[in-house]
């Protein structure tokens, strides 16, 4: 019985050890093929950075229009500053002289201005482009004198409770440091023609916070505002050339 035993368990050994052992090379099981990663693409390296610097330039439409209408005279400075991608910090500087003729009054205003905000660019560029359409908005301030030139005055006919024109009469009268103060809503374009120069078109809507009149008239034209109307708004454009001068590049 224990031959029995002993024969089994050196079976059971022998058959074991047997099947531990790696096929033979030319056996029909191949080891698998590690798989190969693909090689990652390169990254693009390359940067584009464009100037942020200071830029500054002239309205030309003010000298144009005084060239045409000789009641007025007028010049302005623009200049801009870029903080951040699409962001600008703005300013106008002008100087304005102008004579309003009314059916009963004539007057005249000359004063200076300056005009405060920012701007945003809401166009997105290509490379290389540096173009924009904006929108701004601006604080106004100007000081100015008004001068009260001719008026016609009006008499009550005894007979006929009808107003009539009467003689006009030449007068001087100034009312000086007089103040207004306003808001601005800007939209315009500006296009880069040439490498740093720029080609610029806006219109602004303004609201007067205070406007100041003289004692004996009415203020019917701020500098910077243009024509007062009844409502205390205002309108005006600017065409501008402007040239920019980077600092940095970013």
């Amino acid at each position: 019985m224990l031959k029995y035993i002993i024969s089994i368990g050196l079976c059971l050994v022998f058959t074991l050890s047997f099947s531990q052992k790696p096929p033979p090379p030319n056996s029909g099981n191949k080891p698998p093929k590690e798989k190969k990663e693909k090689p990652k693409s390169p990254k693009d390296t390359i940067v584009y950075k464009t100037g942020y610097g200071f830029r500054f330039g002239i309205d030309i439409s003010k000298p144009a229009l005084a060239i045409v209408d000789k009641s007025y005279s007028g010049l302005e400075i623009v200049a801009d500053y870029r903080i951040k991608k699409n962001l600008y910090i703005a300013t106008e500087l002008g100087y304005e002289e102008e004579i309003t003729f009314e059916d009963y009054t004539t007057s005249s205003v000359s004063g200076s201005y300056i005009k405060l905000g920012a701007n945003i660019n809401v166009y997105k560029n290509w490379l290389d482009m540096n173009n924009e359409i904006f929108i701004g908005g601006r604080y106004g301030f100007a000081l100015f004198d008004s001068t009260l030139n001719e008026y016609t005055p009006n008499v009550v006919n005894s007979d006929y409770p009808t107003y009539f024109p009467n003689t006009t009469k030449t007068v001087d009268i100034t009312e000086t440091n007089l103040t207004a103060h306003w808001l601005e809503l800007q939209l315009g374009i500006k296009v880069e023609t040439f490498k740093n120069f720029f080609v610029s078109f806006s219109g602004g809507y303004k609201i007067g916070i205070s406007i100041i009149d003289p004692d004996n008239f009415k203020t019917l034209y701020v500098p910077g505002f243009n024509r007062v109307y009844s409502t205390n708004t205002g309108f005006g454009f600017n065409y501008t050339l402007s040239y920019l001068i980077p600092f940095v590049k970013k």
